[in-house]
């Protein structure tokens, strides 16, 4: 599915006076410091650029700096070249930049204050998504789904509420979420940090956003390819996805601080803002899949969460996010009645019927270069599912045409499909019962 470059309707407004970052002056005159100190920039273009801020307002800073004997230029500028006037910290410039390091490592791009972002987030809202039956079908289009499956995930995913997939294991729980987070298919913008009572809490990370290059920002917009038409302390991505298995801890759902450079880090939860959180493997983790949905419970119901900072202080943040939950078990054995109703919707995915196995094994071994074999065929169905009482999975055909690869590839013969091999690949997905002899 291509990726849609929608627009900036709902651009968080470009900047037209120091006043409009919602900053204090000390706040930016000490990130101005620390960053010219750390990135060693001299320039006045590069120093707006290292710290987000238009040029006539980083130049503003420049000068404030300069009165308060913080920062002197270096060389001249002459009229005929197109060169720039550097600057550098003074002797007390350095002193004031290493005490704020002392304070607080962060430096780099100007913070939004956490109400301005508030905003932002209504403005481009998860439930404010237009999702419609061709996008979500053209986004799992290469998967063979269970009838009425659409019916039941696109009314769930358009609305931006928590979703639960459960069914038994190998049926694509993960590869329907992916499907889901393909679908979403536009931009929104994600701030580089957040200001919060004079603390600065980083939420752009490129393992979670995917920046939407200029070139396809310019191809959505030809007419306004200049970067002032948003506040450049923003970045536009794509709706960002959180991805997470049994590695999930509940820790990962708070602000993460870095005692050493006492600095904060944005939670997973807070990064995923505008996009999808997904839970895989539900029942996997460390801590009980009960305590981890009580974790969600009040923010899935109120649209915002609760962080703390080291001093104990608590703060809301926006909860403006899908949660995906995909587990293997029957949500009986693993919710109390009252989580259950709070997750909105709740899909099964089950195995396929034999005959949705056999499209699906007929479009593997297609794709996969192994040639159809009725005999072969006949034998799985006939000799070897009965032994599993019919049960069939969605990962099956691609295990069985992979091992009947690497077989037909050790034997030397063109791929091919023999009832022998389906014995042989069958040893290997299901490991027989016996006792081993110690």
């Amino acid at each position: 599915m291509n990726m849609q470059v929608t627009d900036t309707g709902f651009a968080p407004p470009p900047l037209r006076k120091l006043e409009d970052t919602g900053l204090s002056v000390v706040m930016m005159r000490d990130i101005l410091l620390k960053t010219i100190f750390r990135k060693n920039v001299e320039q006045a273009s590069d120093i707006a650029k290292a710290v987000c801020l238009p040029i006539p307002l980083a130049t503003q800073l420049i000068d404030m700096l300069r009165d308060m004997n913080l920062l002197q230029a270096t060389g001249t500028l002459h009229a005929t070249s197109s060169s720039e006037m550097g600057f550098q910290l003074t002797d007390g410039g350095k002193a004031r930049a290493l005490d704020a390091l002392s304070q607080s490592e962060y430096y780099g791009a100007m913070p939004v204050p956490l109400d301005d972002y508030k905003i932002q987030v209504k403005r481009q809202s998860i439930r404010d998504i237009n999702l419609t039956r061709d996008m979500l079908e053209a986004s799992m289009g290469h998967l063979i789904l269970p009838e009425g499956l659409i019916d039941q995930l696109g009314p769930a995913v358009g609305s931006g509420r928590s979703v639960l997939m459960y069914g038994p294991p190998g049926n694509g729980k993960s590869s329907i979420a992916e499907g889901i987070r393909a679908a979403m298919g536009d931009n929104i913008y994600v701030p580089h940090a957040l200001a919060y009572a004079g603390q600065v809490i980083t939420v752009y990370d490129p393992i979670v956003h995917t920046l939407v290059t200029q070139q396809e920002q310019a191809e959505s917009s030809p007419l306004r390819k200049n970067a002032s038409r948003f506040d450049t302390r923003y970045l536009l991505c794509t709706r960002p996805t959180v991805m997470t298995g049994g590695e999930l801890r509940l820790s990962m759902l708070d602000l993460n601080y870095n005692a050493v450079s006492r600095t904060y880090q944005a939670s997973m939860q807070l990064k995923s803002t505008g996009g999808v959180f997904i839970v895989d493997d539900l029942g996997r983790q460390e801590e009980s899949p009960q305590s981890l949905i009580n974790r969600w419970i009040v923010p899935m119901e109120v649209n915002y969460d609760i962080l703390a900072l080291q001093s104990g202080e608590k703060f809301e943040v926006p909860f403006d996010t899908l949660v995906v939950f995909s587990t293997n078990f029957h949500p009986n054995e693993i919710f109390d009645q009252a989580a259950l109703r709070r997750i909105f919707f709740k899909v099964k995915i089950d195995g396929p019927t034999q005959d949705e196995f056999l499209k699906i094994f007929a479009m593997i071994a297609k794709k996969k270069g192994v040639p159809l074999d009725e005999a072969s065929l006949i034998h799985l169905l006939k000799k070897k599912y009965p032994t599993i009482d019919n049960v069939f999975a969605n990962y099956h055909p691609v295990f069985l045409c992979d091992q009947i690869k690497a077989i037909c590839e050790f034997e030397g013969i063109p791929y091919q499909m023999r009832p022998e091999f389906i014995d042989r690949a069958w040893e290997n997905l299901y490991v027989r019962e016996e006792k081993i002899v110690h």
